[in-house]
Parts: structure tokens; sequence; C-alpha cells
């Protein structure tokens, strides 16, 4: 197993389980409080969920027939292969808890998935339907993965988010109690952040209770209210050079135990307005364990500065 200068997921995940697993996305129908109308009908200002859903998810085809879609795709590689299912799109606790019985136990029944990643908001989960997902947990691997975006209240304003830092954390903390696998999921370089802000919340989201975390670069999506904010005033993107320094920064002041499962995501070139880094994802991480090495970066080794500023 290769030594890594940081706490990272696909390690973390074949220790679960004896054999091979794969998540495959599944767009169950949910829609999103900050669509609908009960918090707004404008979405956040940087999302589109076109960039991370493949071709075989559709809402126009049942929980069953997507996944077996997905399995058909990754099973050519490694025939023994196992699944999570992995309700992506939207907000996926928001419903009843009817609703969410019937959609996560309809992937559960599917022939070699072994669990499912749920993600979510964190307003949009409440005592019945985590004592729901808690009893689920004791049955197959559940994690809970929270949209977080950033620890900062104005960035939150800004962005149309639509809850504060605050929500996250009681979400956090109520799902934690429950025994379930906690994620969650920030930006980094989003408008009004720079490198300083970014830092300053390394430790601010590494003490907030989570087991895992998933990062990626600011993305300026086509046809979204934030693409026209950046057509309109440009604000700054990171260069990939600038990116990785950063990140390798960032890392150190992460608790080590905590499981990184990503650093960059790769939206579709036909939506990517910018920036435009031309890069796969195992390329980038390649470059990053490179730097962290190179300069004797490893995770957990600011946090004892971090939590004194």
């Amino acid at each position: 197993m290769k030594t890594l200068p940081y706490n990272d997921f696909g390690n973390w995940i074949r220790k679960k389980f004896p054999f091979r697993v794969q998540k495959i996305s599944v767009d169950a129908g949910f829609t999103c409080p900050n669509r609908d109308g009960r918090l707004s009908v404008n979405g956040c200002t940087f999302c589109d969920n076109r960039t991370f859903s493949p071709s075989y998810c559709s809402r126009n085809k049942s929980i069953k027939e997507q996944i077996e879609e997905g399995k058909d795709f990754f099973a050519r590689k490694y025939p023994e292969m196992k699944y999570l299912a992995y309700f992506q799109s939207f907000t996926n606790t928001y419903g009843s808890v009817e609703d969410l019985k019937r959609k996560y136990e309809e992937a559960l029944a599917v022939d070699n998935v072994v669990g499912i990643v749920i993600g979510t908001r964190p307003d949009c989960v409440d005592e019945q339907k985590l004592d729901y997902i808690a009893k689920l947990n004791e049955e197959c691997l559940v994690i809970v993965e929270y949209g977080i975006e950033s620890a900062n209240n104005e960035t939150l304003r800004r962005i149309n988010r639509g809850h504060t830092f605050e929500c996250s954390k009681e979400a956090i903390k109520k799902t934690k109690e429950r025994g379930i696998i906690t994620g969650g999921h920030i930006i980094i370089g989003l408008p009004g952040e720079d490198r300083n802000e970014s830092l300053r919340q390394a430790a601010i989201i590494s003490e907030c209770g989570l087991d895992i975390l998933k990062i990626h670069q600011m993305q300026i999506i086509k046809g979204t209210k934030l693409a026209k904010e950046y057509i309109e005033k440009p604000f700054h993107l990171y260069s990939v050079d600038e990116y990785i320094e950063l990140i390798s920064k960032y890392i150190q002041y992460l608790n080590k135990d905590l499981i990184l499962e990503r650093f960059v995501s790769q939206s579709p070139k036909e939506l990517l307005l910018a920036p435009k880094w031309d890069m796969k994802n195992y390329e980038f991480t390649n470059r990053l364990i490179n730097e962290m090495k190179s300069t004797g970066a490893y995770q957990g080794k600011l946090v004892n500065i971090g939590n004194q500023a």
C-alpha cells in the first residue's frame, strides 16, 4: 500500500471491505429547498448539477436501472467489484422518511450494492430522518455527506447557500452522535475568500467532527449566476501551481485522522468557463503528493499552530 502524506480515502475504504468497491451515482428525483421556493428559486450561485452527473445517471430511469447501467460500465474492468449507491444529485434527504426509505432501499436491494452515500444539505436533516438512517447504518455501510462549502457566513450569504456554518456544525454533531460516518464538502477559492482566509478555515473545518472531507477548486460553470458575476467583474481563480501550493499547506492544518477523499473536481469542458487546467484528477494528485514530499509537508503537521491561531 502506497505511503501518502495524508489520510487517503482509497486506503480507508480498502480496509472496510475485502473486495474492490466503486460508487455509482444515482439521481433519485429529489429537488432542493434552494430551488423549489422554500428558501429560494435561484439556487446556489455556483451550482449546475450537470457538472457531476454521469451519462447513466438520469431521473427518467428507476434507481435500479441507473445502478445496473453503472454496474455494466464498471464491471468490464473489475468483474468482482461491489458498489455503493451514491445519492448525489440535489438534496437527498429532502423528502419524507417514507420517501427516503423507499428510494434508499430500492438501491440496497440491487445485487452487489453494499452501502449508500447520501449527499445532502445540513438544513435538510432532522431527528426522525437521522434515526432512520442510523438504523440503516446497522445493516450496511452508510455515509452522509454534507455540502458545507465554507466556514465563513458572509461567503455563504454571497453565494446564496441558504444556511449558516453553525447549521453545518449542528447537523454534523447530530449525525456523528448516531454513529453514522459523516462527510463534508468544501470549495477552495470562493469569491471573497483568498489564500489566508482558506487557511484560517482549515482548522475550523478540521475540528467540526467530520470523518471524511472532499475539497475542490472553485470552478465557474457557464450559465450560472456566478458565471455572470465573473464575466462582469472577474475575481482571482487559482492556477494549478497556486492551488497545489495552497492545498499542500491546507492539509497540514487538518487533523491527521480526517479522511481526505479528493482535492479537485473536473467539470465537463463544454460547461466549464474557468479555470481551464486541462489536467486529470490523478495527474493533479500525483503533483500534490510530489509537492508535499519534496517540502516535508504532511497532514496534521501544523494542527497545533492552526488551533492557536
